[in-house]
Order: C-alpha cells, then structure tokens, then sequence
C-alpha cells in the first residue's frame, strides 16, 4: 500500500503538532498535544488520530466517534516510534529511515484496523 508521510514540525511556541499519513483512498490524521516546561524540552502528553476520505470527510469509529485517543501501552509504543521519527539520527540520514517510518505506519494503521470498519 502507497503512502505519504507529512510530518509537520513543531511551531516555537505551540503546543499542538499535526501529522498526515496519505493512503491512495483515505488519510489518518494525527494530532500531538505537548506540555512545555521552562527548563526542558516539550513532552509530549496525548495523542489523537482521526480517519478521513481524500475529500476531507470525517470516517466514524465502530462506537461512532470521530476520533481515537491513544492510550497506556499503545501510548507508550507510539511515544518510542515517535521518538525515532525526531531523533538526530533520522534527520541525519544515519538510519534507515524508511524503516523507521514503516514502523510508525504500521503502528498506526493496526490501530485503526482495531477502531474502524474500512471498506
């Protein structure tokens, strides 16, 4: 399956990341809510993806909500393939990147095989 990552960078000072991975027939976006402390880097406190069409159409759950809010062991998963995804050695070209983001798409896309009813 084809798709396209968009992995959108943290604005100075927002506490909101949004993220896009692009299939042929639909899109999962990913929404990232950062808590941001004087001394330390911003950490990152909740994770939220929602399913669309191309046209912007909002796919509903199986329990008819608009998004998913990831939690406990999938949260932690999720923070560690993240982590790759903004480490120095990812944007240094010294990891195989591809790999890196085949990861995180896999991850997300059995979380949305576990929440939605694509057909």
């Amino acid at each position: 399956m084809n798709y396209t990552l968009e992995l959108n960078t943290q604005e100075p000072d927002s506490n909101i990341v949004f993220n896009t991975i692009v299939f042929d027939s639909f899109k999962i976006n990913i929404v990232e809510r950062y808590i941001r402390s004087i001394k330390s880097q911003p950490k990152l406190c909740e994770a939220l993806f929602k399913v669309r069409t191309l046209d912007d159409v909002l796919i509903k759950t199986r329990e008819d909500n608009g998004r998913i809010k990831i939690k406990g062991d999938q949260f932690e998963t999720y923070q560690r393939l993240r982590r790759g995804l903004s480490s120095y050695e990812y944007k240094n070209k010294l990891i195989n990147r591809k790999e890196v983001e085949e990861n995180y798409v896999h991850f997300i896309l059995s979380l949305v095989i576990a929440n939605y009813n694509l057909s």
